[in-house]
Formats: C-alpha cells, sequence, structure tokens
C-alpha cells in the first residue's frame, strides 16, 4: 500500500519539482546572458567642474561649465535654470 502511493503519487511529484528547478535555472541564465541585462547602467551625464558662481535670482551656487549663462552689462551672469535666467529679465 504504502509502496503504491510512493511510486504513484510521490515520485512523479518529486520528479516534477526537479524537472521545474532545472528548467528555471536553464532559463534564469540564458536571461542573464542577453544583451540587455549585460549593459550596466550608466548614471545620468553631469558636468562636473568648474568654478561656482552664486546665481542672482534663488542665490544656488552652480557650476560655470553646466549652468546657463547671460552677458549683462559686460558681465556673465550665471543661472541654475532658465526659469530663474526669465525672472532676472523681468527684474
Amino acid at each position: 500500500m504504502i509502496r503504491f502511493f510512493v511510486i504513484r503519487f510521490l515520485l512523479p511529484l518529486f520528479i516534477l519539482f526537479l524537472v521545474r528547478a532545472i528548467l528555471r535555472s536553464i532559463f534564469a541564465s540564458a536571461r542573464s546572458f542577453s544583451p540587455a541585462a549585460s549593459k550596466p547602467e550608466q548614471p545620468p551625464a553631469v558636468s562636473t567642474g568648474g568654478e561656482l558662481k552664486k546665481d542672482p535670482v534663488c542665490g544656488t551656487y552652480v557650476s560655470t561649465s553646466g549652468s546657463i549663462s547671460r552677458t549683462v552689462n559686460g558681465q556673465v551672469v550665471y543661472f541654475c535654470s532658465a526659469q530663474c535666467r526669465d525672472k532676472y529679465r523681468v527684474a
């Protein structure tokens, strides 16, 4: 009776789980070798370095190499965003 139960139910169930585990590992390794998965994510390009200047509108310090600049009365003024530049124009 117990032998019948083991052979009829438990053995096929064990084989099913074993095949499932093998297939999962095969597909997981195939997914890790895909071109999209092999590329490391690159951080967004941010301009670093350069002299820091103070935005005359909001007071934020911005890098001269990565900011919006405008010449006013012969002097170059640096802004953190286009909105600050536009506010400075109005004032």
